[in-house]
């Protein structure tokens, strides 16, 4: 891909992720989004009308057939992640598919096999791993600078609008913690000890609809390191993480999956304190790094590889079969 074009984006969807991405795209300099593709012609137009976008789709199809984009952003409900990746790909369009990267790692697999054999790029939209402080946080580590890694705190609860039908609480839709926010814990984890944990406990508050409402994880990994997990959609929490080394800790905050911060304690020096603010929501961080990828001919993404998305959604099923916790879809 000439790197002295602009990158043409579509978006699949006009939900909210799909507005806040929108948004992003205006922070990329060399990026246009060209297309928008939504299930009525009003949404894709209001939609259109709100980015100034000039192919306006009324019809996933007709998008993921656009042969003027390059690149579709899949900004869908859970349940419908695999169906649309898949028909992007069957059309040749390289896809960001916004996360969980699937219900399950059966489909996270289909996804990832059929951009193998396509030979197209393929990336989980896992935006917090590609913000700055994740970045240096990444960076720290790999310097040991806090030592070995022994422990992570992380959480992420928040009080969602009641509402039975609703993506949160509809198991039509694969609601719950877990997929809608636990999945932010469950992958930096796998960030920050780089291999699926060996041992999973799991629990949960199981809601009136039939989804996990507030969830608890413990870790354990070969090495005798841990990993302590919540996630709720009924329940505020400080949303913060706190890794543990042998040396010292970090601490990233105000919000760990947006963070703006880290503290970084070493034993025997003063704490020092990370902070680089975001440009808007944050979501172009991850959009420049697919277009880094296409423009260097890559397939997938280091920072975001496809096996580690399908260790992520193993390491998830197996907490849902914990819970005895299953959607009407699988």
């Amino acid at each position: 891909m000439r790197a002295t074009r602009k990158i043409r984006w579509g978006i699949l969807g006009t939900g909210a992720i799909a507005k806040k991405f929108g948004e992003g795209l205006k922070l990329v300099p060399d990026a246009e989004l060209l297309a928008v593709g939504s299930r009525t012609r009003k949404t894709a137009e209001k939609f259109a009308d709100t980015f100034q976008i000039p192919h306006r789709h009324a019809g996933y199809d007709k998008l993921a057939n656009d042969s003027d984009v390059d690149v579709i952003y899949v900004a869908t409900p859970h349940p419908f992640h695999m169906e649309n990746t898949l028909m992007c790909l069957n059309a040749g369009r390289a896809v960001l598919c916004e996360k969980p990267f699937a219900i399950n790692a059966s489909q996270a697999t289909r996804m990832v096999n059929a951009a193998r054999d396509k030979r197209l790029f393929l990336m989980e939209a896992m935006w917090t791993r590609f913000l700055p402080v994740m970045a240096e946080v990444r960076q720290l580590l790999d310097q040991e600078v806090i030592g070995q890694v022994r422990l992570l705190q992380a959480d992420f609860g928040f009080k969602g609008k009641w509402n039975r039908k609703g993506r949160l609480f509809n198991p039509e839709l694969a609601g719950g913690a877990l997929l809608d926010v636990g999945v932010y814990t469950v992958s930096l984890a796998s960030m920050v000890f780089e291999n699926p944990p060996k041992e999973i406990s799991a629990t949960a508050h199981i809601g009136k609809t039939g989804v996990d409402e507030q969830a608890a994880m413990l870790f354990g990994y070969d090495d005798g390191q841990s990993a302590v997990l919540h996630c709720a959609v009924r329940t505020e929490t400080p949303q913060q993480a706190f890794i543990v080394g042998t040396k010292g800790s970090i601490r990233i905050h105000p919000q760990f999956w947006r963070a703006t911060s880290a503290t970084i304690s070493v034993e025997g020096k003063k704490d020092r304190v990370l902070e680089i603010p975001l440009h808007g929501y944050g979501l172009d961080h991850q959009a420049r790094e697919v277009m880094r990828c296409l423009r260097a001919g890559k397939l997938e993404s280091d920072v975001m590889p496809l096996d580690e998305s399908i260790h992520i959604m193993k390491t998830m099923d197996e907490i849902r079969a914990q819970l005895r916790l299953k959607y009407p879809m699988e």
